[in-house]
């Protein structure tokens, strides 16, 4: 069962007319780097096809394809689950994580800079992962998580050690006012010295958001300052969501 689905996986990655790498390559990575900018976030257009967004979604009930699960109810995280992929993560995601991230890593380093913090991060995802290792986070932390109706995930961030890249991505799986009603993408900005800034995103099946994983910089007059960021999705009003996350840094 477990070679089956791997390679009916492999098969609808290369299926298309475009592979990811195409895909993401073609994205107007100047306009999404300005709106990371000017609003913290940025919208893409559907990266993943129909059946490659289906896949993802039956991997979910085979437990030899993830390595946790966790309640989030139980912990208050909210009402909903999600499970953690395990090493090797799937051809398709991981042809997202390399696709997307020398794209997303220049944007990265001119925020380290201008916000005066760490070294740059490499331009290949390997040698980021490579630092991952170095420092004990080694654990693949893509994720897919599951909403049934009245299910709502709490604003957070995701940290799984002293290595944080600045940006991660969403992708919707399931096809909202078909599968689903509510659920918005919840994005909570915590501006110092001023209320926060809340935005409620909605998006297609297949679409993602990019946005930063714990804080951005933010130019006022006198320079760039750092605001703080939290993320969430709304509550579901009727049906099953179904959402992939792509996170770059690994965990302990």
């Amino acid at each position: 069962m477990e070679i089956a689905l791997r390679i009916e996986t492999e098969r609808l990655l290369l299926e298309g007319k475009e592979t990811i790498k195409r895909r993401v390559a073609r994205l107007n990575w100047a306009g999404i780097r300005d709106s990371l900018g000017d609003r913290g976030f940025a919208t893409l257009p559907p990266l993943l096809s129909d059946s490659e967004c289906a896949s993802l979604i039956d991997l979910y009930g085979h437990r030899e394809y993830f390595r946790s699960r966790v309640d989030m109810e139980r912990f208050r995280f909210g009402v909903g689950e999600y499970k953690y992929f395990a090493a090797p993560v799937p051809p398709l995601v991981s042809e997202l994580r390399g696709a997307l991230y020398p794209r997303v890593a220049p944007i990265a380093n001119e925020w380290l800079e201008v916000m005066g913090l760490a070294k740059p991060f490499p331009a290949a995802f390997d040698d980021f992962l490579a630092i991952c290792r170095r420092n004990g986070q080694a654990k693949p932390t893509p994720l897919i998580l599951r909403y049934e109706t009245g299910g709502y995930n709490c604003m957070h961030q995701d940290l799984y050690g002293d290595i944080v890249f600045p940006l991660q991505f969403t992708f919707i799986l399931s096809r909202p006012g078909a599968d689903y009603e509510g659920g918005e993408f919840l994005l909570l900005e915590q501006r110092p010295r001023a209320q926060s800034k809340c935005e409620a995103i909605s998006l297609r099946q297949g679409e993602a958001i990019v946005f930063p994983t714990r804080h951005r910089p933010v130019r006022g007059v006198r320079g760039y300052y750092r605001v703080n960021l939290r993320h969430g999705v709304s509550r579901i009003h009727r049906g099953r969501r179904f959402a992939l996350g792509i996170i770059f840094h690994e965990a302990r």
